[in-house]
């Protein structure tokens, strides 16, 4: 969806603005931010993970740039939980101004702290749990306990004199979840007698009828493929998921079988987990990972990172052969979680490699391994009838997701007119019951890429696929700078597109007669030779070669 850029007025006073700065129209990296009174306060700040498209990107982060001269009036960032796509921003945002105050539960805050810890930074931080309510600036917070795939996840009401917001982050209705805490949806009833202006809700699942299966349907099979396994098992999951996690220690303990945790952030936050009481490991089942390669074969599981089929993650290098524990014949391997959209090849490679080495893959496809963390369409409508809020803007999700969360609310009554269909800068002012879009800024996406952040553009990115996809072409001639003439070369060299140089030696006097045209008319101008020496060749790969290759001319005076 495109909204044409237009900067909204200045603030009214007594109006709430809201401005997304990423999570709407893509499955991550979800940040929002609310101004009142001249005051900031942001909800999330996580990382979107890169796309087949987006070569050599390491994330993908919220753009900052609306705020970056606004630093000093930005009063917390609550983070509602711990996944990544909710917090792995943080160490950047903080990288600008390394004071702002952190608020979330005892867990994310946890997981928090250990990611800056890497970065050196040491952030201050209000913990706080459901039911709590916190003054921060001008914005009355109230914390209400919700039911996700990770422990201690909060949504957020948020009181201004311009009307009450309630943001869900990510959310479902499980009933019978592990850990015994449910969506407090007394609260949700609590805040609709009193009147929600605006509603920023979960879209993930928008479009999925019915309601998300119970987590506690996936322990029986868990337990079932494991106890059949005949080898070594290898689990695949988020590196944060700590109920799936959960599920496998207790599998194995059951079956006579130790866990050896792989992956750096699998090992780190699983720590943390265990330190906290969120992950209960019965003794001497833990075992690390190098001194389980000395037990028996049926006497182990593995719990990795990589279930998204990430390049650099355990599970893809060991479908690479490319770790010290190679799966083959008699192995099991179970991708505990769902797919997010764009991963889908990176996945299905990986579970093709692992299926060509010998390996069992078992995932959500062939098996119930999984279920997702986010409200189906039927949760979603039971939120609307409960809150009846005044207006609705979709977030967390792809442009699908958005649409049919918007009509979902329009089902239970809710105008047309009311719900939004933003996209990220998208501006909307709140005041007397009524949510207006008011302009849209001007967002792009800021990439990670080593220890470059923001300085890989989109242009690069262009760049990086043509030579992944079409080849290199290089091209040194050296001319006489007062004459034109050429002394040396051309001399082409080609990577990617041709088995041998030589299937160029046709388009070489091409080059030259170009250049002997140029110096006949004067063109002396380095730019300009190159330009000739591209389009020549260009035109000439095109036509014979059928392809764009990068072309990198050369043209040196002497």
């Amino acid at each position: 969806m495109s909204i044409p850029i237009s900067a909204p007025a200045p603030l009214a006073k007594g109006t709430l603005r809201v401005f997304p700065l990423g999570g709407l129209g893509e499955v991550g990296r979800n940040m929002t931010v609310y101004e009142f009174d001249g005051k900031l306060l942001i909800v999330d700040c996580g990382v979107l993970f890169p796309e087949e498209y987006q070569p050599g990107v390491d994330l993908i982060l919220p753009d900052f740039e609306p705020i970056k001269d606004r630093l000093d009036d930005v009063v917390g960032v609550v983070l509602t939980h711990g996944h990544e796509d909710h917090i792995g921003a943080v160490p950047y945002l903080l990288r600008l101004k390394n004071d702002i105050p952190l608020i979330g539960s005892g867990l994310t805050l946890a997981l928090v702290e250990a990611k800056l810890k890497e970065h050196r930074i040491k952030p201050f931080t209000l913990t706080v749990k459901e039911g709590q309510r916190e003054k921060t600036g001008p914005f009355d917070l109230e914390f209400i306990a919700v039911n996700h795939s990770i422990p201690d996840a909060l949504a957020v009401a948020i009181r201004t004199p311009a009307g009450l917001v309630l943001a869900t982050g990510d959310f479902k209705m499980d009933q019978l979840p592990l850990d015994g805490r449910i969506t407090d949806l007394r609260a949700f009833a609590r805040l609709g007698d009193e009147g929600v202006d605006l509603f920023l809700v979960d879209s993930t699942n928008a479009d999925v009828p019915g309601f998300t299966p119970t987590e506690r349907s996936i322990g029986p099979v868990l337990d079932q493929v494991i106890a059949k396994a005949p080898r070594r098992v290898i689990v695949a999951s988020f590196s944060s998921h700590v109920h799936r996690v959960q599920q496998v220690i207790d599998a194995a303990a059951a079956h006579g079988r130790r866990v050896a945790f792989l992956g750096r952030s699998m090992v780190r936050n699983m720590t943390i987990a265990e330190q906290l009481g969120y992950l209960h490991v019965p003794d001497g089942v833990l075992i690390d990972y190098k001194k389980a390669r000395d037990l028996p074969d049926d006497q182990i599981v593995y719990m990795s990172t990589g279930s998204q089929g990430e390049p650099m993650a355990v599970l893809s290098r060991m479908a690479n052969l490319d770790h010290a524990i190679e799966p083959g014949p008699g192995d099991t391997v179970i991708l505990a979680s769902s797919l997010i959209p764009g991963n889908e090849n990176a996945v299905y490679r990986v579970i093709d490699g692992l299926t060509k080495l010998g390996a069992h893959v078992v995932h959500k496809a062939n098996a119930k391994v999984h279920v997702s963390g986010h409200a189906a369409a039927g949760e979603l409508l039971y939120c609307y009838n409960i809150l009846t809020p005044k207006n609705v803007l979709p977030v967390h999700g792809e442009y699908r997701h958005l649409f049919a969360n918007a009509r979902l609310a329009q089902s239970t009554g809710i105008p047309e007119e009311n719900t939004i269909i933003g996209s990220n800068g998208t501006v909307v002012d709140l005041k007397d019951g009524r949510a207006t879009v008011v302009g849209q800024l001007d967002i792009g996406f800021v990439y990670v890429d080593g220890s470059s952040v923001g300085g890989v553009t989109d242009a690069d990115l262009k760049d990086r696929r043509i030579l992944g996809e079409e080849g290199f072409v290089s091209v040194i001639v050296v001319v006489d700078s007062a004459t034109g003439r050429i002394i040396s070369g051309p001399e082409i060299h080609a990577r990617g597109v041709a088995e041998d140089d030589s299937v160029f030696d046709d388009v070489t006097p091409k080059i030259v007669a170009a250049l002997k045209e140029a110096a006949g008319n004067g063109v002396r101008d380095n730019h300009a030779l190159s330009q000739i020496v591209r389009r020549t060749i260009g035109r000439w790969v095109n036509q014979k070669l059928r392809r764009r290759p990068m072309i990198v001319p050369l043209v040196i005076e002497a």
